[in-house]
């Protein structure tokens, strides 16, 4: 668990700590600090906050000591912001969302709480407790927790499990009465698995079916038409069963409580500045804009997939700011896409609470709108994402890690590549930063391990860093290239194979990099072994690496004695795979040569499937379909021309793609009609 420093960094290899650990300590607090927590998920939830508690000790007595935080320390913290972000954001979804489908997908709640924990472990594995000279008490609780967390497994609660499979019977019991015109449902079993997640008055009946809706409109784009159906589902048996167990007279008598509640405020002649702190103390939270906390009047969604109000983001981003306000993931791209459905919920609210959603701005008085927004600069401060001080860390530790790769034993060397290698992942900086702490020429080193974990980190760091072009240049100069064939070959894992595949890929983008790989013959053959008995995701990395090299002349040759055009005709018949265009276009492209056309033409099944994929093949697959059609046509001569011919299929085909395929797609199918024309005159029976 604990990293020495490496004596390169001497005295300098301390990092000011105020920033991360007021952010630390200030979400900590809001984790531990939360009420009215879910009926679901009871013990995951509980025994998080009591992690996150402990944590919290550790971050106060820290900053308490008040001495400059140790650089091996800055990664492990970093980290356990993130993770105790992930854990505010997973309670919270818990709390607000829909406790009938949280019941439902329980099992992937409950993994959702196993993976954070495993994360949390995996941060304090490189957590330096001797360096950061706190009491022995704090050390062995959070050694204690650094136990558990690695050894802890997946808990679903059986209770939930059991009240889950007591609902499906309910809802599969009311579809088989409905399908039989009766309209009876068990309602005791009903009320019972609904009281015991929270679900007791009309009014929880209300909210729940509120969420339930809510769910459906967030699901509808992603979630699939099943996912919605089954929503809706529980959204109808929620309002059958409301109507069931609860009297008329105590719905009403619940209806005009709910009217009395200051919403039916707004519509009565009092105080203005009364009415409007009724009003915004009413609107519910999903339709606040997270920046500015007042009711959003056209709400867009960012990169991260967060909605906010147009006004207040575009500022945000106007201000300089590249991420996102809420979750401190850095925006990809700056495009506000309209949230149109959540845009029709906010003016559905609006007129059922008699609402003026154009004039509630005005309504909200200067002063209310500066403490909101006090408040929301209080809860972005515990962003630590600003860009000086980030590339400053990602410096210091890619400096740590490289250290630990260069002088570490085995099992620090494993640790230091796994966190370059999630360093590396994310952002073009992070992967400049990295090779110029002189990461590159080690990780070439450990490709060569005996260790599998260490290969396989190795390996996919240097895939990571390589989406940097100027890391391709530097990687191919380590010499990096024999190494990656030979974990290629032979990796210790099939992940390690499989990214091996995919880093020549990244490398053979750059035309005088295809020319050096080609030349090296076993890298082809491996690349084609990985197609013959890759994993599905394999086999694509393995076609695209081949494809890239096959744009380069002399290496057409090489993928045809590595044998790769049986399995690449093969591949067009596996639809799992998913490499038919890449296939296609590999050979188009070795048909132009005369050992390419030979091999190709040996095929008999590659006819009929080219005609079937320029029917039902992609745009690019029916281009490539036509293009090898043509050129077999023109090599093959009469054979082919006769087989296409006496194919139903093939000459309307044709016809349709000369009509409506791309530019080069027309031209080629015109080309191949004119050839099969002239073809059927020397029969006397033109296709006309």
């Amino acid at each position: 668990m604990e990293l020495a420093l490496p004596p390169m960094m001497g005295s300098s290899s301390f990092f000011p700590s105020g920033s991360l650990l007021e952010s630390l300590i200030h979400v900590s607090n809001e984790v531990a600090s939360m009420e009215r927590l879910p009926f679901i998920q009871v013990r995951n939830i509980s025994t998080m906050i009591r992690r996150i508690k402990l944590l919290s000790s550790l971050f106060e007595e820290i900053q308490e000591i008040n001495t400059p935080l140790p650089l091996s320390s800055v990664l492990c913290l970093t980290e356990l912001f993130s993770v105790i972000r992930r854990v505010k954001v997973l309670i919270q979804g818990c709390k607000d969302g829909s406790s009938l489908w949280g019941l439902i997908q329980t099992e992937l709640i409950s993994n959702q709480f196993y993976m954070i924990v495993k994360e949390m472990g995996r941060a304090l594995d490189i957590l330096p407790l001797s360096l950061l000279n706190i009491t022995i008490d704090t050390g062995e609780q959070v050694e204690l927790l650094h136990k558990q967390a690695t050894r802890m497994e997946l808990f679903v609660d059986p209770r939930e499990v059991q009240r889950r499979e007591e609902l499906l019977q309910v809802m599969a019991s009311n579809n088989e009465k409905n399908r039989k015109n009766q309209s009876s449902i068990d309602t005791e079993t009903v009320k019972e698995v609904f009281s015991s997640i929270g679900i007791k008055s009309p009014l929880d009946y209300k909210e729940e079916i509120s969420k339930l809706e809510a769910e459906a409109q967030k699901q509808a784009g992603t979630g699939g038409l099943s996912v919605v159906s089954n929503i809706n589902n529980l959204i109808s048996l929620v309002s059958y069963s409301k109507s069931m167990i609860f009297s008329s007279e105590e719905s009403e008598k619940t209806n005009e409580d709910i009217k009395q509640q200051p919403y039916a405020s707004i519509n009565r002649n009092l105080d203005q500045s009364s009415s409007s702190q009724s009003m915004s103390s009413n609107i519910p939270d999903e339709f606040r804009c997270p920046i500015s906390l007042d009711l959003m009047k056209d709400p867009v969604i960012v990169a991260s997939g967060h909605t906010y109000d147009r006004n207040s983001i575009a500022q945000w981003i106007k201000a300089g700011h590249h991420t996102c306000p809420k979750s401190g993931q850095r925006l990809i791209h700056m495009a506000l896409i309209p949230n149109y459905a959540l845009k029709s919920l906010l003016h559905q609210w609006c007129q059922e609470n008699n609402i003026p959603l154009t004039e509630y701005s005005s309504k909200t008085s200067e002063l209310e709108k500066n403490n909101r927004k006090k408040k929301t600069c209080e809860k972005t401060i515990d962003q630590i994402s600003a860009t000086k001080v980030a590339i400053d860390a990602v410096k210091l530790t890619a400096e740590f890690l490289v250290g630990k790769l260069a002088m570490g034993s085995p099992d620090i060397q494993r640790q230091a590549a796994y966190e370059l290698r999630l360093l590396a992942k994310t952002g073009m900086d992070n992967r400049r930063i990295i090779a110029e702490a002189g990461a590159i020429p080690f990780l070439v080193t450990l490709l060569s391990s005996n260790d599998p974990r260490i290969q396989e980190n190795a390996v996919t760091a240097l895939l990571n860093l390589s989406i940097f072009d100027n890391n391709k240049v530097l990687i191919m100069a380590a010499g990096a290239i024999d190494n990656i064939v030979e974990v290629l070959e032979s990796g210790k894992t099939i992940e390690a194979r499989e990214n091996a595949a995919a880093t020549i890929f990244s490398l053979s983008i750059i035309d005088d990099f295809k020319v050096a790989i080609g030349a090296r013959p076993r890298a082809i053959l491996a690349l084609v072994g990985l197609l013959r008995e890759g994993t599905t995701a394999g086999k694509r990395d393995a076609a695209t690496a081949i494809l890239n090299l096959a744009f380069y002349n002399a290496n057409k040759a090489s993928i045809i004695v590595a044998g790769a055009v049986p399995l690449l005709i093969e591949l067009l018949m596996d639809d799992k795979a998913g490499v038919t265009d890449d296939a296609l276009r590999v050979l188009a492209l070795i048909l132009s040569c005369p050992e390419g056309l030979e091999a190709v033409k040996k095929s008999r099944v590659l006819v009929p499937l080219l005609i079937d994929l320029l029917r039902f093949g992609s745009a690019n697959g029916k281009e490539n379909s036509v293009t090898l059609l043509l050129g077999l046509c023109k090599d093959g001569g009469e054979e082919v021309a006769r087989r296409l011919l006496i194919n139903p299929r093939s000459i309307p085909s044709l016809r349709s793609l000369a009509a409506d395929g791309s530019l080069k797609a027309r031209r080629k199918s015109d080309a191949l009609l004119r050839l099969l024309n002239r073809c059927c005159s020397q029969s006397h029976n033109p296709v006309g």
